[in-house]
């Protein structure tokens, strides 16, 4: 879009007859000459900043505020399309466009709107947010080790602007596009289709899945070799059992690593002892006293650190030496600044299980993944599918299904790819701005930021991409925290009560390491992400004080 013709178009119209609207209030003639689209699309982030305009409103017609503003068509689009690009509507076809940004400052003290207005403009003074969580809640998250249901409960946590890892941007739902699958699936869905079906899943979904691994991830593998799974957590799950009844005790897992991988397989039995992650990813020396692993290589969960290919060879050997190896594929999709790394399991097929999901390129809601398995665990794997659920619903398979084989999906990952590029630029920038004595991991992908906070001089490079060359992650010498006696739980805690959702670092560490913040990006626009860092930093200096 050529971002020129609103503002040239709108310089034709005389100032004096500049007209203004009951929607909002508007007034046209507070607008800056030549700068009637930027002026448009800030009063409509504002409204819905402070609830003006709620989750699920619909703004006017183009054509129809244009006339009643008296500017051009292009104005109106214009700023229409860059709320859009932020994140804050979306085109819903005859439904017109459509608020998708819930309000950010809904919990902030009450005051005069244009004194709240004025509070969100980075860099000038905000009220202090007052968080709706008591005290002892805050104590109960953050004070003691992560129980069982800590998942749920940070979920639930109230907050203005969530920071969550892992969570993608939920606007982006391709709505229209399902809604088209579905239709189709249901005109052509003969009566047998409604009943029971394969507990390994549709033989449509199964085919989907195959091509789609072969055209992204390398993979050859043939549709009766994939088990539909409600997301990677019940693959991790129904490996753990078959795992625990062959006989296996222990999953190496990465440390630091992901709380929520440990969890569900401490909770087949399995014990889930560390193993070391520096630059390079896992490392393989470890593994020596231990027959299973499970792994996040293509993109490290929570470093964000690629496994190299040196490490690579190495666990090929350890493989072939009668090592298995669990992959989790964990945002593997989601890279801007570095070329697709291969699957493991790609590599060595007969000794990794691998499991993928679309819950990062389309909605967790919709639980839907898979597990390719070697043979000798495949029928244990399905039976365990079986007496689980009977197998994943049939009509969300077909649907999916139907968008992976027209290449929905992949213009969905295209579109995904530009949005979370900007915002995480805009996160970088904010963390350089805010807190500038934090390092940065895991920019070049995935879906969230890993800041440390060491000093730069000790620990790398300030800001690291793909070629990170900074400390071992997994050390405690590895680097001296800013602030000795930081924590950054509290940090968390701190920033919790200033409305922002983050994850601790610790909570995904099983040995003791320098602290730092999961912070992702994804679902919030780069309005609320400068917010949100600003938060950070002010709760920082909070901590530090205390």
């Amino acid at each position: 879009m050529n971002r020129s013709n609103g503002d040239h178009d709108d310089r034709s119209i005389n100032s004096a007859s500049a007209g203004s609207s009951d929607f909002l209030q508007l007034d046209i003639g507070e607008a800056p000459f030549g700068g009637r689209a930027d002026w448009l699309a800030g009063q409509l982030r504002r409204a819905i900043s402070d609830g003006r305009l709620p989750l699920g409103s619909r703004l006017p017609a183009t054509r129809g505020l244009a006339a009643e503003l008296q500017v051009s068509r292009g104005v109106v689009t214009e700023a229409y399309q860059r709320l859009s690009e932020d994140g804050h509507v979306a085109g819903r076809g005859r439904n017109g466009t459509v608020v998708v940004a819930a309000p950010t400052g809904a919990s902030r003290s009450p005051g005069p709107s244009r004194s709240s207005d004025v509070a969100r403009s980075p860099g000038a003074p905000q009220e202090p947010y007052r968080s709706e969580l008591p005290g002892d809640a805050l104590s109960r998250l953050f004070s003691a080790p992560p129980g069982d249901d800590i998942f749920d409960l940070i979920r639930s946590a109230p907050a203005r602007i969530d920071f969550s890892p892992g969570v993608p941007d939920l606007t982006a739902f391709p709505r229209a596009a399902w809604l088209r699958a579905e239709r189709e699936v249901l005109g052509g869905l003969s009566a047998p289709g409604f009943g029971y079906g394969d507990p390994c899943g549709t033989p449509e979904l199964r085919r989907a899945v195959a091509h789609w691994l072969a055209r992204n991830r390398g993979i050859r593998v043939e549709p009766d070799e994939v088990i539909v799974v409600a997301g990677t957590a019940q693959a991790l799950a129904l490996l753990g059992q078959v795992l625990r009844d062959d006989g296996v005790e222990e999953i190496a897992v990465e440390d630091p690593g992901s709380l929520g991988v440990r969890q569900h397989l401490q909770w087949q039995g399995l014990r889930t002892p560390p193993v070391s992650v520096d630059a390079e990813g896992i490392r393989v020396a470890e593994l020596r006293t231990h027959g299973v692993v499970l792994l996040t290589p293509a993109h490290q969960f929570p470093t964000g650190v690629v496994l190299g290919g040196a490490r690579r060879r190495e666990l090929m050997r350890w493989a072939g030496d009668g090592g298995l190896i669990v992959e989790d594929d964990y945002d593997a999709e989601h890279r801007y600044d570095r070329p697709p790394v291969p699957a493991l399991r790609s590599m060595l097929p007969e000794r990794v299980c691998y499991a993928g999901s679309v819950s990062k390129l389309l909605a967790p809601a919709l639980r839907t993944g898979w597990l390719v398995a070697p043979p000798r665990y495949r029928d244990a794997l399905v039976a365990a599918k079986r007496f689980a659920d009977l197998g994943n619903p049939a009509l969300p398979q077909l649907v999916l299904a139907r968008l992976m084989e027209s290449g929905e999906l992949e213009r969905q990952l295209r579109q995904l790819r530009r949005r979370h590029r900007r915002r995480r630029d805009a996160m970088i920038a904010a963390i350089r701005h805010r807190l500038p004595g934090a390092v940065v991991h895991g920019a070049a992908a995935g879906l969230h930021l890993l800041i440390t906070f060491e000093r730069p001089e000790l620990g790398g490079p300030e800001f690291s991409g793909p070629e990170f060359a900074g400390s071992d992650f997994a050390g405690p010498e590895s680097a001296r925290p800013l602030g000795e006696a930081l924590l950054d739980t509290d940090l968390a805690a701190a920033s919790l009560a200033r409305g922002v959702k983050v994850h601790p670092l610790s909570w995904h560490r099983q040995r003791p390491g320098p602290p730092g913040l999961l912070l992702g990006y994804a679902a919030s626009p780069a309005t609320a992400i400068a917010d949100g860092v600003a938060a950070i930093g002010d709760a920082l200096r909070d901590v530090r004080r205390n």
